[in-house]
This record gives structure tokens, sequence and C-alpha cells, in this order.
């Protein structure tokens, strides 16, 4: 009550203590900062001239002051630290930086909101034949419920496009696992929210004319900008959000010439509380409408004209320029229903390749297509048809319209076939199967300037008599 006369207080600053004497400060109280069992720091209440001495009812309304105090400051702390978790997770979830391919120019922004990391995520994917597969989706709720399903959805999109999937079926399967897993939830009591109502657009851009499919699972349409700057927003089929169930996923298609931009986001960029999505997609179309910028100019004018401050949701932004495949660099053939027609169909294979200047790929080339076509016209079904594209890398397509997908196997000594895949896989430095609307497409890719060195032990093992 009087500091004249108390001397512990003195003890850890004498020096202090004097200043604080001659100043006028003459009565204090301090009190833990105290919550959770956890001492956070200390608080003064100091009093100098012109006012009373503390009392003890002062003690005890210091006392509730500074328990409430304690509480907030501990919420504030741990709430901190929970939102720097879920950020560096969500971001670790992230790519990093998008994969090295040829068909798109790709730029991204990612930004996490200011009360809370949410779940929004993007990714691009090469796929087989030069194209490329743009994702973008966004998870209910924040925190880091959030940031872990988005980590589970992604890597699911991962895993479904390996399988080379058509956009609704790849979000058919991703509305079955959001289905399961908010049914084991369910059953488990968990106390984390539920997955349905995600969103996700899935699109697949192929550099070989200019095609892009696309599907969306309750996500808002991508911006289109043509080459002359002109901003549009493709009228695309709509399905619901993940995890409903119950309707078909259909797929829009566009013809994009080569130096289009697809602008693809989430919703947290166009609206907001104090605008609705109309005037949100204004802003977005003046800001992506200039036909000079490139990709990484365009997401910057986007943040900066959209997002001065850290928005109030998160926000994911993926712009694509698009490039063609040269048609020089792309030959085709329709091959009868004939397996004389191999030694043809690879003559002029050899022939192009030539002309290429990739003479050195002809003996491989030649050896993977031969099992193909083979394959294709003994055990497929018409029309047979043979694509070869040339880019950083040489892929070779035989397509059919059976449905059957081969699948490498070790043949018997026995058997007087069963080894063209296993040569194909030897061979080529990767191969697989994709399916189309009627038929498949078998393709092998080799790696340009690589002389191929398949396993001689495994190929004597399996070609032995």
């Amino acid at each position: 009550a009087d500091l004249h006369h108390a001397q512990d207080w003195r003890a850890q600053d004498p020096e202090g203590a004097d200043q604080a004497l001659e100043y006028g400060i003459h009565s204090l109280i301090t009190v833990p900062l105290r919550a959770r069992g956890v001492v956070l720091g200390m608080v003064n209440f100091w009093r100098g001239t012109g006012s009373l001495p503390f009392e003890e009812e002062d003690v005890a309304v210091a006392e509730e002051l500074v328990a409430r105090a304690a509480v907030a400051i501990d919420n504030a702390r741990r709430y901190a630290r929970e939102h720097a978790l879920a950020v560096t997770l969500q971001r670790s979830l992230l790519p990093r930086d998008v994969p090295d391919q040829e068909a798109l120019e790709i730029a991204w922004r990612y930004l996490p909101a200011r009360a809370g990391v949410g779940g929004d995520w993007f990714d691009v994917i090469p796929l087989p034949g030069f194209r490329v597969a743009l994702v973008v989706g966004d998870i209910v709720g924040h925190g880091l419920h959030a940031a872990v399903t988005m980590g589970r959805l992604r890597t699911a999109v991962l895993n479904f496009s390996s399988l080379d999937l058509s956009p609704d079926e790849l979000l058919s399967h991703l509305d079955e696992m959001v289905t399961l897993l908010d049914t084991q939830a369910s059953n488990a009591h968990s106390d984390g929210a539920p997955v349905t109502g995600a969103t996700c657009l899935y699109a697949i851009y192929d550099p070989v004319g200019g095609h892009c499919t696309l599907s969306r699972a309750g996500h808002v349409a991508p911006a289109v900008v043509d080459p002359q700057g002109g901003v549009t927003f493709p009228d695309l089929p709509l399905s619901p959000p993940l995890g409903v169930g119950g309707h078909p996923f259909e797929t829009g298609e566009l013809d994009l010439p080569e130096g289009s931009r697809l602008v693809l986001f989430t919703d947290g960029l166009v609206e907001d509380r104090g605008r609705d999505i109309d005037e949100g997609l204004r802003m977005l179309r003046s800001a992506v409408a200039d036909p000079d910028r490139t990709p990484e100019e365009t997401c910057r004018a986007v943040m900066e004209s959209m997002l001065p401050d850290r928005p109030s949701d998160d926000v994911a932004l993926l712009v694509a320029r698009t490039r063609l495949l040269d048609p020089a660099r792309v030959a085709a053939w329709d091959v009868p229903f004939d397996v004389t027609a191999v030694s043809r169909v690879r003559t002029e294979v050899s022939r192009r390749l030539a002309d290429w200047g990739l003479e050195k790929s002809s003996f491989t080339t030649e050896l993977v297509l031969s099992e193909l076509l083979t394959n294709a016209i003994r055990y497929g079904a018409p029309p047979v048809r043979v694509r070869m594209l040339l880019g950083s890398t040489l892929v070779l397509e035989v397509s059919d319209g059976s449905n059957t997908s081969p699948r490498l196997r070790r043949a018997a000594t026995t058997d007087e076939g069963g080894r063209g895949l296993f040569l194909v896989s030897q061979f080529a430095d990767r191969w697989g199967t994709r399916y189309a609307v009627k038929g498949k497409v078998i393709w092998a890719e080799q790696t340009l300037g690589r002389t191929p060195e398949p396993d001689t032990t495994a190929l004597i093992d399996e070609l032995a008599w």
C-alpha cells in the first residue's frame, strides 16, 4: 500500500525503485497472469501523486481483471499457434512448384484467410501424351481439420489421375470417397466437420488441337481469356458439391487457341462480405483482360486489384496460358484390321522418324509399335489407329475399339506368346492404358537421346525357351 516503507519490491531494481518514488509513484499491486495452471507473466498496477493508496478491495478487482485477461491472452495464444500449424500444414500439402510440362505456361497464388486457414487447394498434373490436368478445390470449414481433409482429397485426385480417367469419372470417384469419409466420421462420432459440400473443378488440356475437357462439382466456372484479351465465363455443366450423391457428373468442352489463358480460382477471390459474386466477377474480368500479360503478371494484377488486404476466406488462383504442339510433330495412321498391315505401318513410322532426325530411336520404336499394334489387331476391335507425338519425349499411341485392357504377366515356357508387353516395359521409359468413350489407348513413352537399357537377365529369363 505504501512503497516508501515496503522493501521487497526494491530487490530486483533498487535504482529504478528510487526513480519511481521520485516520480511520485507510491502504491503498487502485483498480480500473476495465470491461465489453466500456467503463469504467462505478471501485471503491475501503480498509483502516483494525487491518488489514494490501493486497498484490499482494489486487490480483489485487480485479481478478477487479470484472471479474465489471462484467459483471453491464453485463448489468443492457442489460436495463433493453431493457425500457424494449419498454415504450415496447408502450405506443406500444396504444390511447392508446378511440374515441368510442355502444354501450358503456368503461374499460381495461394493466400490463406485472415481469420483462419481453410481448405482451398490447386494442382497441376502432367498426363501421358503431353496432356495436363488442372485442379482447384475448396473444402468446407477452416482450421487444421480443413487442411488435413484438403491433403486427403488432393492425394486422392493425384491417385485417380494416374488412372487417366476422364474429368467426370474422376469426380465420381472423388464423390464416392467423400461420402465414405463422412460415413466413417459419423460412425466414429468424430468431432471433425463433415466433408460434404466440398467443391472441385478438374480440367484436362490436350496441346494436340487445344482441346480442353472440364467437369465441376459445385465449383465456380473458370475465366477464359482469348489471345486478343476477350474474357468469357463459359457455361459449363454444374454438378452438386462432393458428397451429395445421387447426381451424375457431366463434362464440358472448350477449344482454346494458342495463347489463350485459362483462369481457375476458388470463390474466396470473387466473394466477400463487402461485395457480391457478380461484382467480383466483373472485377476479375477487368483484371485479366490485358492480352499482353503473362500468367505471372496476370496473377499479380488480380491479387493487387482484388485483394489489397488479407482476405476473409482462402484464395487459390491458377493461370495457365495454352501452347499447341506443332502439327509437323504429330503423325497418325488409320490401320486396317489385318495383322499384315503391321509391317507397312512400321515402315511408315520408321520413315517419319527419319524425317524428324530420330533414326537412333527407330529400332526401339518399331519394336514397341509391333508389339502394341499386333496385340490391338489380335485381341482388340476396330477401328485401330496409331499416333506418334514428338516433344521433349517421343510418345507412341495405339488405339482400338475394345475396352479390354492388356496386363503385364510372366509367360510360361510353354506359351507361344504373352511376352509383348514385357518387351514394351523393358524398352519404353513409361507405358500405360487410358480409356476413351469407345475403346482404349495404349501408350509408350521414350526419352530422346537416350538408349534404353533393358534388364538383360530378365530378358533372357523371359525369352528363354
